[in-house]
């Protein structure tokens, strides 16, 4: 067992810290192999490794089988005369807890990446691969569950090897495809730049892609057995071995040298027993390989006399060539695997393998690569040679990670998690001390000789039996129930310790630092164009703490760190400092973190890069609970739970309802266990999962639903129908709907006119807005700043970014009705930077283009050169068309992939120019405002919509000045919103489902049945190809979240468990049914009947929506009542 001293010891010398995670796809055995280097310490007993899952510690963790989050333990390991101290992080193999792993990654230097045998390389598995990759750590690679290639495969040595190669090409593709990926991006901006130097060109030039690839030398990258970054393991045997421990047995048996094994141990070498030499060419002359013939054939055979044959005789010929002992009673033991475990754990123990790779091929902290210090620092779109000279300053820090006084402190913390307040070290059980023991001895002598007492005048009278009572009670100790009520409060309560690194300098108890947690709460972006140079210019003297300078700093708060933990795995440890290079657990910080942060004793260290989170929450379910009394409880547990688990989000509608977002079933079970266990302690009820959609329109179909083509007569009636349904409650000469679909629309006091067309915008420039949302935000952010008269200085990479993406949509808009169109963007919508576009058509307004921080020479934008040219009454326009892409006429949910065009724009006022202007400035202030609390919202259609309606609230806000200009204001946002939901009613509306790639991997014989659950559920399979070298296949395929609702569990049960799928939102895809749509044509009454009551997929999703959202749902109960008869026969 290790010491704390020692580990305290072990601290102090970066060169010797390992800081690792363990990687892979659910089940490939990560947190078994962990019970084997945990059971090398001590800590646990090495019969138990494997079963006990010690890192498990979670109730729901053990009963499922699975990891759900990422915990750490500290070991120490004795290689040769080196002592190391190894910070190992297990982690989930769930695509569902993928935020756990990108926790984990954060914080370590290198990681072993598991992979099973038999399956090989799983969609998890490169995922893992990409996140580790992303944070710049290096793997190593551990092939686990050998010991199925012998037991259920049943292969021989000589095929086992044909499939570990396999499987060993098929990891390094991986790594291969983004290692050239890198490469080729760094190419391109390479040639740019050359581009831009070199002012002539001539000719034409060709780009050879491949250049550049053949320089960068990327050997070191790869897993191959000879560099000794790959371990062959059966980690529930507790064996496993790398290529070195077997060229160092036969180098010494043999007199060949270890160097030469090494190169030869693994590939097409042979050994020539005639010649005694090691020869090329196994595969060609039919010879075994060497690594079949020294390796795998002795393990091959150990199972075939220990678990196959039984073969007591051959065991102990094995066990004393080997020279290790073994107990009679492991001999005896009825089961064979006992005894497999008990020789192979002395033989080849997996965790010397491991721990001896992982301390010779990962890099200490002292190794960080440049590279990944300058990512960690570059917030955003910002370059890191743009940033102040002071946080450059901070590189050194990070690369010595030193532990002198001078050194500024930097820790990151990647997440929080809670912990049950009696499992902190000081509410321990400690050893009592001698004075204690004969303290607690004298009392209980004392009280012994009371009852004696009490017992022998119980004869006597009442009175005196009382007061004999009343003494024994005064003997007992003092203080043994006073502290009893504040001990009850404190075990109800959950405590929250951070799950942190220190990068540099020494972190001690109650220091105080600086909180850097800005990309918290949405903001990352405001770094983009925020200069913390005037702040780090302001940089305190030496010697000062960081609590004297936090008010000269705005965007920092100070926070102190009460105590501090070595993370134990179940257990916390107490400590008093903690050098640079560990990893650590903090106590003290959960009024001051939500999720992550920074913390530093600068105000020059930026916040780091936001953690890169594979999967997106997209479950979500709205919580109540069971007795309303309990409200408060349910909010305080939400709250806890929200800072508890990196992935999840919890909101509260507009409705008041409150909602919990997940990122898929497992997760959102396991959120609603902690729920009720933990954080609110309360009987909760959950709703069924709030499917999210969104609205569109498509161009007019050619076809009707029989394949016919449409004719001229049929579209006008369709037209004429919208027009007639919108115009119902409405008079005819305010709302005015055209047959082409320009709808015109006047507000209620005649003073403003709107014309407004929509059109569906091409679908790759949906997607390319999507996945620009942050530089539209930063875009508007700009453009907002200008309009305020503020000057801005802007980073060369955001105007890079924004040009870039005003290039690609004028690629993409091409054609006649989009001429011009990208200058004429009004505004992006909902959020104002959402996959909406409002187009200007209107020919007599000319207004500042939103690109208009493009035009400019310098960095340096100039404000208030152009604010003179916007048009009283912008803003409500804007407005107008934010509240109408936030929720779309069919179901209220958000739109996508729509363009408003403004045709025609009047207004009419007889108001003053002055009192227009200061109102237009009051609502600009407003709009910021508005819109810094929308971008902070979360996607939730209802919230949404509260948030905006909040948004045009502030500008119909009426002016104090003059009364007369709220309501032209607050009309015009009415009739534009009213204006762009009628536009989008005139074209064919059409609902968009958010979709889930979903990969199975399945057994031939269970194919079918995958097939038809698929089916079953509105799903569509992609592709599907065999895996060489077994008989899996690999079935992708694309499934609509509204559906996969027990998907797992339903496949897991057709299938007998042989298939499991993992499910990823992908993207949003229209679905082709119009909701709307009845029967016209004659083929159509012919094909569905007069009432066509065929099932609508579309229809049903949304009127389920409708219904949810207490919205009218258009159904006929009862119909043909007349033709209803009783179920008794007529006589």
């Amino acid at each position: 067992m290790v010491h704390l001293e020692k580990i305290i010891a072990l601290q102090k010398n970066p060169a010797n810290i390992r800081n690792l995670c363990i990687l892979a796809h659910v089940d490939h055995g990560k947190t078994t192999l962990a019970d084997c280097l945990v059971a090398s310490n001590g800590i646990i007993s090495s019969r138990l490794a494997g079963k006990l899952r010690y890192l498990d510690s979670r109730e729901d963790e053990q009963v499922r089988g699975i990891t759900m989050k990422s915990s750490a333990i500290s070991l120490h390991y004795r290689n040769g005369d080196q002592e190391y101290l190894l910070n190992l992080i297990d982690s989930p193999g769930h695509v569902d807890f993928s935020s756990e792993v990108s926790t984990a990654v954060r914080l370590c230097d290198g990681a072993i990446v598991v992979v099973d045998a038999v399956e090989g390389v799983c969609p998890q598995t490169q995922a893992v691969l990409r996140q580790a990759w992303l944070e710049n750590i290096r793997p190593v690679l551990v092939i686990n569950k050998i010991d199925r290639l012998i037991m259920e495969l049943k292969l021989t040595s000589q095929e086992a090897y044909t499939h570990l190669q396999k499987i060993l090409e098929q990891v390094n593709a991986i790594t291969g495809t983004l290692f050239t990926s890198k490469v080729l991006e760094e190419r391109a901006e390479k040639e740019k730049e050359e581009e831009k130097e070199s002012e002539t060109l001539s000719g034409d030039q060709v780009f050879d892609w491949s250049a550049g690839l053949e320089e960068v030398d990327d050997s070191h990258l790869y897993f191959s057995p000879e560099q000794g970054n790959v371990v062959f393991a059966s980690a529930i045997d507790g064996w496993g071995f790398s290529i070195q421990q077997f060229a160092h047995i036969y180098s010494q048996r043999m007199g060949i040298k270890a160097e030469v094994l090494l190169k030869t141990l693994w590939g097409d070498f042979y050994l020539n027993a005639k010649a005694k030499k090691i020869m090329k060419g196994a595969q060609a002359k039919g010879k075994k390989p060497l690594f079949v013939q020294f390796v795998l054939d002795n393990i091959w055979s150990l199972y075939d006399a220990v678990v196959t044959r039984r073969d007591k005789e051959k065991v102990e010929k094995v066990v004393a060539s080997l020279g290790i002992k073994v107990m009679a009673r492991d001999l005896r033991h009825s089961d064979p695997k006992v005894l497999l475990s008990a020789i192979c754990s002395q033989w080849l123990p997996v965790s010397q393998a491991v721990l001896s790779m992982v301390c010779e091929k990962l890099p200490s902290p002292l190794d960080m690569a440049s590279e990944r210090a300058e990512k960690l620092m570059s917030v955003g779109a910002r370059r890191f040679d743009s940033l102040p000279a002071q946080t450059q300053k901070l590189k050194t820090a990070f690369l010595q990670c030193s532990s002198e006084d001078n050194a500024p402190v930097i820790v990151f913390v990647s997440k929080m998690f809670a912990v049950d307040t009696k499992a902190l070290p000081k509410y321990k059980p400690r050893p009592l001390t001698q004075e204690e023991i004969v303290q607690r001895r004298e009392l209980a002598r004392q009280r012994h000789a009371d009852r004696m007492a009490a017992d022998q005048t119980a004869a006597e009278s009442h009175k005196e039996l009382a007061h004999s009572e009343s003494m024994s009670q005064e003997s007992q100790p003092a203080g043994l129930n006073t502290d009893s009520k504040p001990e009850e409060e404190e075990e109800l309560k959950e405590t929250f310790i951070a799950f942190a690194r220190v990068y540099s300098g020494v972190v001690k108890k109650g220091q105080r630092v600086h909180l850097d947690g800005i990309y918290n709460s949405n903001l990352a972006i405001n770094v983009l164009a925020l200069n913390i140079a005037p702040f780090v210019s302001q940089l305190v003297p030496e010697g000062c703490s960081a609590s004297d300078c936090v008010f000269e700093v705005p965007h920092l708060s100070c926070c102190s760190m009460e105590s501090i933990y070595l993370l134990m795995g179940r257990e916390l440890e107490d400590l008093e400092e903690v050098p640079a290079g560990n990893v650590l657990g903090i106590g003290g910080l959960e009024e001051c973190v939500l999720k992550s942060a920074t913390l530093s004793t600068t105000p020059a260290c930026p916040p780091f890069t936001p953690l890169n989170f594979e999967a997106t929450p997209i479950v979500r379910v709205a919580v109540e609970p069971k007795h309303p009394s309990e409200m408060p409880k349910l909010v305080r547990g939400m709250r806890l739970l929200n800072q508890a688990d990196p992935c999840a989000e919890v909101l509260i509608q507009e409705t008041g309802e409150h909602v919990l977002v997940t990122a898929g079933e497992v997760h959102l079970q396991r959120c609603l266990d902690d729920l009720r266990d933990r954080f609110a302690k309360i009987e909760i009820s959950a709703s069924k999962p709030i499917i999210p959609f969104r609205e569109t329109v498509v161009r007019p179909p050619k076809v009707d639903m029989v394949n016919e083509e449409l004719g001229k007569q049929q579209k006008v009636a369709i037209i004429h129908q919208v027009k007639e349904e919108s115009s119902q409650g409405r008079s005819s000469d305010t709302l005015l709907v055209d047959p082409s679909g320009l709808v015109t629309l006047t507000t209620p006091n005649r003073l403003a006119t709107v014309c407004v067309r929509a059109i569906p915008l091409p679908q790759e420039v949906t997607q390319l807005l999507e996945s620009n949302s942050e530089v539209i935000r930063t875009l508007e952010q700009i453009n907002m700043s200008l309009r305020e008269g503020k000057s801005l200085d802007i980073s060369l990479r955001t105007l890079e970014a924004i040009a870039g993406l005003k290039d690609q949509l004028d690629s993409l808009l091409q054609g006649r009705k989009w001429r011009n169109a990208v200058e004429r963007i009004w505004a992006f919508g909902p959020r104002r930077y959402g996959p909406n576009i409002l187009l200007n058509n209107v020919d007599s307004y000319q207004r500042p283009s939103v690109w208009q921080c493009l035009g400019r020479g310098d960095k340096t934008v100039e404000a208030g050169a152009q604010a003179a040219v916007l048009r009283d009454f912008d803003n409500s326009i804007i407005s107008g068309f934010l509240l109408a892409t936030l929720s779309g006429p069919m179901c209220e949910e958000p739109l996508m992939g729509v363009c408003f065009c403004v045709e025609r724009w009047d207004v009419q006022s007889s108001a003053p120019a002055q009192h227009q202007e200061s109102f237009e400035e009051d609502s600009m202030s407003h709009k910021a405002l508005a819109d810094n609390k929308v971008e902070r919202s979360s996607e939730t259609s209802a919230q949404e919509e509260g948030m905006a309606s909040g948004l045009g609230q502030a500008e119909r806000r009426p002016e104090p000045a003059s009364d007369c200009y709220g309501p032209v204001s607050g009309q015009l946002i009415a009739a534009m919103k009213e204006a762009c939901r009628h536009a989008f009613q005139a074209q064919p509306q059409r609902l968009m489902a958010a979709m889930y790639t979903c990969e199975i991997m399945a057994t031939a014989e269970v194919l079918g049945r995958v097939y038809g659950v698929l089916g079953k559920r509105e799903g569509r399979v992609l592709h599907e190809e065999m895996k060489e070298g077994t008989d899996m296949f690999i079935i992708k395929a694309v499934l609509p979240v509204a559906e996969s609702f027990g998907f797992a569990d339903e496949i897991r049960k057709r299938t007998s468990g042989l298939a499991s799928p993992q499910l990823v939102f992908s993207h949003w895809e229209v679905i082709s049914s119009d909701p709307y749509w009845v029967p016209t044509t004659e083929e159509e009454y012919l094909h569905f009947g007069e009432k066509a009551d065929s099932a609508n997929q579309a229809l049903k999703y949304m009127n389920a929506v409708r219904r949810r959202k207490g919205l009218y749902v258009e159904e006929k109960i009862v119909e043909h009542a007349e033709k209803q008869r009783t179920l008794s026969k007529n006589k």
